[in-house]
């Protein structure tokens, strides 16, 4: 349960993400609430990808980090290559837990059903 739940807040994330503003030259995306680089993240995003609940949006991206002040670092602006991910409608799902509320109803139903015969 512990594992699940991890994925689970891997995926509360992953849908906060947004777009703060596109820089020019290059369509350059900066993006607010991105997933901090973690191990746990890595493998919660790839048990994601298994199961259906993320895809790949654009693979192998140029990714850097801003100051903590919001400015550019000097030097070098991209250090490694990253994948943009996107919820699917699977993962919307699982976000809102709306297999467990179908078994639910059917189990009430069902329940309904044998205290009435």
């Amino acid at each position: 349960m512990k594992r699940e739940y991890s994925i689970y807040r891997t995926l509360k994330l992953l849908s906060k993400q947004r777009v703060a503003l596109v820089l020019q030259p290059g369509n350059v995306w900066v993006i607010e609430k991105a997933l901090p680089d973690s191990e746990e993240h890595l493998e919660n995003i790839q048990t994601c990808l298994m199961r259906g609940w993320v895809e790949i949006l654009n693979d192998s991206v140029p990714t850097g980090q801003l100051k903590p002040d919001g400015s550019l670092p000097e030097g070098e602006l991209f250090q490694k290559k990253k994948h943009i991910y996107r919820l699917t409608d699977g993962g919307w799902n699982a976000i809102h837990r709306s297999h467990m509320l179908a078994i639910l109803s059917v189990i009430a139903t069902l329940v309904g059903i044998a205290v009435t015969l």
